[in-house]
């Protein structure tokens, strides 16, 4: 598009996260602006899961976080050996999905980023019905090959929006910070400057 960037099409499938079944077809735009801003995102998605079952699988995620008797706290998930333990595996599943809007706010038509690591987590007390967790969280940057500290606070309540609040070491390019939403499961994100937390 001249004067605004590059356009791309896309037609993709979905897997469902755990289980590597297929999740569904979704059909794309994706917009680079020639201005340093996120990638505008217009997407499409046939669902093959049950949205019941999708709100199942959430509420016992959440019910496995929600009630620990002491607070979750863990690092270097997953470990030197690739392995995770599965107490923790509620946490790195949140992980993935909050990191997701660091990677899309971050990326650009020549960066990715994947997550590599949680470096750490712990899970705050809250006395609402909401859980909250702090991340550090490490990204593999593409193709520079460098890894991206990122520092991710994370709420979540079955129903609302997974809020992600995050910032990232500084890089060539500045600090960064910026909270956002995202909706449902695995849902289009709502994008939503803010302040230090």
């Amino acid at each position: 598009i001249p004067n605004a960037g590059h356009k791309y099409y896309l037609q993709f499938t979905t897997e469902d996260y755990r289980s590597g079944e297929n999740a569904g077809s979704c059909l794309a735009t994706v917009l680079y602006p020639k201005t340093k801003s996120p990638p505008v995102v217009n997407i499409k998605c046939m669902h093959t899961k049950d949205q019941k079952q999708i709100q199942e699988e959430d509420n016992r995620l959440y019910q496995k976080m929600r009630h620990q008797t002491k607070p979750i706290i863990g690092s270097n998930i997953p470990d030197s050996y690739g392995n995770i333990e599965p107490a923790l595996e509620p946490v790195w599943a949140s992980a993935v999905a909050g990191s997701s809007y660091i990677m899309w706010e971050k990326s650009t038509e020549n960066l990715g980023y994947f997550m590599a690591q949680v470096k750490s987590v712990k899970q705050w007390i809250r006395k609402d019905d909401f859980i909250e967790f702090d991340y550090t969280v490490l990204l593999h940057e593409i193709p520079t090959q460098e890894i991206i500290s990122c520092h991710m606070r994370l709420t979540w309540l079955p129903g609302h929006p997974l809020k992600v609040k995050y910032f990232c070491a500084p890089d060539n390019q500045g600090p960064e910070e910026a909270s956002g939403m995202e909706s449902g499961s695995a849902a289009g994100i709502l994008h939503e400057r803010g302040a230090n937390f």
